[in-house]
């Protein structure tokens, strides 16, 4: 998929563009990105980065980082995307304006975005204001329950159940491995430190089954309080692999929430317990 970040650097031509945020391309975005692939014009789409709420002032937890968000949506087939940089002075651009400098420059002729759907000034744009610009707009087949406020809400409970029926696949961690205590390895099971952007959306305190690299990982998300941690550390231990992760990035699947984490009597009553984890996390299954 080709990346722009500015109209100019797409060539202007028949095009059917989804327009949105799509953090965490869930089930309810891909509806709308299907519409414009299913057209027969070229699929394209225009999304935003910083996400518009977090510029207006909000706490946002976000589902996906832009480089994940962008993988998702090469994988579900669209051919290029703009991103367009989300500032105060592409906000103060009125809706006529956005349809000439971000939709007709590019050639759009027909336009994908969800039922609720504004945009321009003051959120003075709406459907109906695309099609009275003469853009066709394409019908979205509505997907009931899904939004990215419910999967934030469901990843906050550890419900990565329903999480991931909303998704279309299973939630996931994303940063990159960074040096931790390296307590991991004197117990047996070396762990990755994974710093993550603390604007996305984590689940509460506890161990996790999951998967990264083609390994399942039994996960810990916590402070540690065994060994009185403070800070927050997102740890797998990918099972049966054996490799140098330090400097990279980690994609972590979570499938299951196994307990909460806990102080330990002894160390080995610790060691005995990640045993445990370890062989629960071989019997998770992944949710779909």
């Amino acid at each position: 998929m080709r990346i722009a970040h500015a109209p100019s650097q797409l060539e202007r031509r028949p095009r059917a563009v989804a327009v949105g945020t799509f953090d965490g391309v869930h089930l309810g975005h891909r509806s709308v990105l299907h519409a414009a692939i299913d057209s027969g014009l070229d699929p394209t789409v225009i999304t935003f980065d910083p996400h518009p709420r977090i510029v207006l002032g909000n706490r946002v937890d976000l589902i996906t980082t832009l480089e994940r968000r962008l993988e998702l949506l090469a994988e579900a087939g669209v051919a290029e995307t703009l991103v367009v940089a989300f500032t105060p002075e592409f906000m103060r651009l009125d809706p006529a304006g956005f349809v000439s400098s971000y939709l007709r420059s590019i050639g759009a002729e027909a336009v994908a975005v969800g039922g609720d759907f504004r945009f321009g000034h003051k959120r003075a744009g709406s459907v109906e204001t695309l099609s009275e610009a003469g853009l066709d707009v394409l019908a979205v087949v509505q997907v009931e329950g899904v939004s990215s406020t419910a999967i934030r809400d469901a990843v906050r409970d550890a419900d990565l159940g329903a999480a991931a029926r909303m998704l279309g696949r299973p939630f996931e961690l994303d940063g990159t491995v960074v040096a931790g205590d390296q307590r991991g390895g004197t117990l047996g099971y070396p762990t990755a430190n994974i710093a993550m952007d603390p604007q996305l959306v984590c689940p509460r305190y506890g161990i996790y089954a999951g998967a990264a690299l083609g390994h399942r990982a039994a996960i810990s998300i916590g402070t540690n309080p065994h060994y009185g941690g403070t800070e927050r550390r997102i740890e797998p231990f990918l099972l049966d692999f054996e490799g140098d992760l330090y400097g990279k990035r980690l994609v972590v699947e979570l499938w299951q929430r196994l307990r909460d984490e806990r102080v330990f009597e002894t160390e080995e009553a610790l060691i005995e317990q990640i045993g445990r984890d370890v062989e629960a996390t071989r019997a998770a299954l992944r949710p779909v």
